[in-house]
């Protein structure tokens, strides 16, 4: 499926910096996986990995909540 997308004249993304920052942000959200991601970015998991720490995107993403229990029950 491709997809056609207007930006702003202003907004200098070429389509590859496009499906870099898509992808990291549809992993922050939980929507892809890493795996899926990496292949949506044209990237291999590690490279992926690195994308996430130039994007300032956590590789695990548990809430607080999760990670308190689980400390709990440790």
């Amino acid at each position: 499926m491709n997809a056609v997308f207007q930006l702003p004249d202003d907004i200098d993304l070429t389509p590859a910096e496009l499906a870099l920052t898509l992808a990291a942000r549809l992993y922050e959200q939980g929507r892809l996986s890493a795996g899926q991601a990496a292949l949506l970015a044209g990237l291999s998991k590690r490279g992926f990995v690195e994308l996430l720490g130039r994007q300032e995107v956590a590789l695990f993403n548990f809430p607080v909540e999760e990670l308190a229990q689980d400390v709990e029950r440790a």
